[in-house]
C-alpha cells in the first residue's frame, strides 16, 4: 500500500497524508449514500403513499449530508485541538461570502421547527400562490395557481422560492388550522325585480351547495379551537344585500375547499341562471344610462301646486 502511494505522489504530486485523506472521504461518501439508497430501496417496498416516502427521503437525506460532512471535516481537520479555530475562521467567512446561504439555511430550520406551512399546503408569500411540494435546505417548491389564470387553478410552473423570503414577506396558509375559506360571489337584479324572491332564491341554493360542508367545518372549528384562537359564531351561508344606483346588490358568502372554490362558483352561478330563468319578475341589472320623464313616472301629486 506504501508502494502504491509512492507511485501516486511520484506521478500526479500528492504525498501520501493527502491520499489517505482523499481514500478515507471517497469510502465516507460511498457508504454513507450506499446505505442511503439501501434504506430507501427498503422503504419504497415497505409503503405506497407518497407523502410517507417524500418525508422519509427528505429526512434520511439530511441526516445523511450531515453526518457526511462531520465525518468528512474530521478527516481533513488535523487534530480536535484545531477545531474551534477552524469553525472560528470558517464561519466569519461564511457570514461575509455567504450571507443568502445562511439566512436560506435558518428559514430552513425555522420552517422545520415551527411549520408555518408543510409539504401539500397552500400558501401565499409576497405575491406567489401556491402548493408546496418540496421544502430544501435552501428553498422550497411551489406549483403556481392564479397568475394569468382567472382562478386559484394551476398554471403549470413551478416557483422556487428561497426560504429566507419567510423572513420578510407575509405568508399566508390556506389550509393550516382551519381548512376552509370563505368565498364570495356578487351579483345584482334591477329595482323591477321581486327582489325578496331572488333573495330566497339565492339562500335555498348556497344552502343546498353548502349543507355538507357546514357540518364539517364546525367539526374542524373545534378541533383548530385547541391550537388557534379561531372563532366564528356563525358558519352557515348567507346571503347579504344592499342598495346600489342601478339595482339592488347582493352578496353570497359561503364556505368552501380551497381547491374546490372554483368548482362551486361554477355549480352555484349554473343554479342561479337555472332558477332565475324560470322567474319573468327577476332580471340582471348592470350599469346603464336612463331617461327619467317625470311626466309619466312622477308621482301623481304635483308639488308645485
Amino acid at each position: 500500500m506504501h508502494e502504491i502511494f509512492n507511485i501516486i505522489e511520484n506521478k500526479i504530486g500528492i504525498n501520501e497524508i493527502t491520499q489517505l485523506k482523499l481514500l478515507k472521504t471517497i469510502l465516507i461518501l460511498i457508504f454513507l449514500w450506499g446505505l442511503r439508497y439501501i434504506i430507501l430501496k427498503i422503504l419504497w417496498n415497505q409503503s405506497e403513499d407518497a407523502k410517507t416516502r417524500y418525508i422519509w427521503r427528505k429526512t434520511i437525506s439530511y441526516f445523511t449530508f450531515f453526518l457526511t460532512f462531520l465525518l468528512i471535516s474530521f478527516v481533513w481537520i488535523s487534530g480536535l485541538k484545531f477545531l474551534s479555530t477552524y469553525l472560528g475562521l470558517l464561519s466569519a467567512g461564511i457570514a461575509i461570502a455567504l450571507k443568502d446561504p445562511i439566512t436560506n439555511l435558518f428559514g430552513w430550520i425555522f420552517i422545520i421547527m415551527r411549520k408555518p406551512f408543510i409539504v401539500g399546503d397552500r400558501i401565499q408569500i409576497g405575491e406567489i400562490k401556491g402548493d408546496v411540494i418540496d421544502i430544501g435546505v435552501s428553498q422550497f417548491l411551489l406549483i403556481e395557481i392564479g397568475n394569468w389564470v382567472d382562478a386559484d387553478q394551476s398554471t403549470g410552473r413551478m416557483a422556487y422560492i428561497p426560504n429566507n423570503w419567510i423572513f420578510h414577506k407575509t405568508l399566508a396558509n390556506y389550509t393550516a388550522g382551519f381548512e376552509y375559506i370563505w368565498n364570495e360571489l356578487s351579483l345584482t337584479v334591477t329595482f323591477e325585480s321581486d327582489w325578496q324572491k331572488a333573495k330566497e332564491i339565492l339562500q335555498k341554493i348556497i344552502n343546498t351547495e353548502s349543507k355538507e360542508i357546514t357540518t364539517n367545518a364546525g367539526k374542524e372549528i373545534k378541533k383548530a379551537s385547541q391550537k388557534f384562537m379561531i372563532y366564528y359564531r356563525h358558519l352557515t351561508p348567507i346571503v347579504y344585500m344592499k342598495v346600489k344606483d342601478f339595482g339592488v346588490l347582493f352578496h353570497i358568502r359561503y364556505l368552501t375547499n380551497p381547491r374546490h372554490r372554483r368548482g362551486t362558483e361554477q355549480k352555484i352561478w349554473q343554479d342561479i341562471l337555472l332558477e332565475f330563468a324560470k322567474h319573468n319578475d327577476i332580471d340582471f341589472a348592470y350599469p346603464t344610462q336612463r331617461f327619467y320623464d317625470n311626466k309619466t313616472e312622477g308621482k301623481t301629486n304635483d308639488i308645485s301646486e
